[in-house]
């Protein structure tokens, strides 16, 4: 029986060099675009890969665009599930079409919410003196979703944005969206827009080449958790925002 696991990237198979503790035999594994380091891979985590990748097939499930995927240095030679779910790449490294004309048309229905919620994070951001802006993150000519970084990598300056700005507007008559935050990364989603919706349509594509299979998913994050339940087997690594809420807390 084939095995694969649906993997998140960032924070789970490698992370920047400030959140890598010290650990020593650091080796890059994803570039920013100028082509400078983003991120590394610890001795623990090629480990790990080496392993799973002896057994089953690693199917990348990330928030991350086509570009940035490109950026990573890591060997994936089957399907990519990114943007959140909104594009799945097939092994050849195209877009699944049919996946993504559906998700286009979901996605251009709710860019009127996310680019009144933009206006209002900017609004308060001007207010307030914060540096970050709602930027709209767009691959294959889509809109997907709104994201907001501080640019001086201090995550706590987006708690007001989060509470005292989207929140409230998704209370106010916006239920059709989703707010994700993990450090400094504040995600604003339409609902539609999933990473185990995606999960799922691969799965089944999966399931329709090869009989039965076992799936296995593995994320740091809250936003995770939904694909990661879709899976048979769930894999958490430690010290992250999923293990604090789920292991940890124990």
């Amino acid at each position: 029986m084939k095995k694969f696991l649906f993997a998140d990237l960032d924070d789970t198979l490698f992370q920047t060099f400030e959140k890598c503790a010290a650990a020593d035999a650091l080796e890059p594994a994803a570039y920013y675009k100028d082509g400078s380091i983003c991120s590394y891979t610890t001795r623990a985590q090629r480990a790990f890969l080496s392993f799973v990748q002896d057994g089953m097939t690693v199917i990348p499930t990330t928030a991350r665009d086509h570009d940035g995927l490109r950026r990573v240095h890591l060997p994936f030679d089957s399907y990519a599930v990114i943007n959140y779910g909104g594009v799945v790449l097939q092994p050849g490294g195209g877009a699944d079409m049919p996946w993504l004309e559906g998700m286009r048309s979901a996605m251009h229905a709710a860019l009127p919410g996310l680019q009144e919620l933009a206006r209002h994070i900017d609004d308060h951001a001007q207010r307030t003196g914060l540096k970050g802006r709602a930027r709209m993150i767009e691959d294959f000519a889509t809109p997907f979703f709104l994201v907001v970084k501080d640019p001086d990598k201090r995550h706590e300056r987006l708690a007001p944005v989060e509470i005292d700005v989207v929140r409230p507007w998704i209370a106010d008559g916006h239920p059709d969206y989703v707010v994700h935050r993990n450090g400094n990364n504040l995600a604003i989603l339409p609902k539609v827009l999933d990473k185990a919706n995606a999960v799922a349509h691969v799965t089944a594509l999966l399931r329709a080449e090869h009989g039965d299979i076992v799936t296995f998913g593995m994320g740091d994050s809250r936003s995770d958790a939904r694909f990661m339940a879709a899976c048979d087997y769930a894999i958490v690594p430690r010290a992250t925002q999923l293990a604090r809420l789920t292991v940890e807390a124990l």
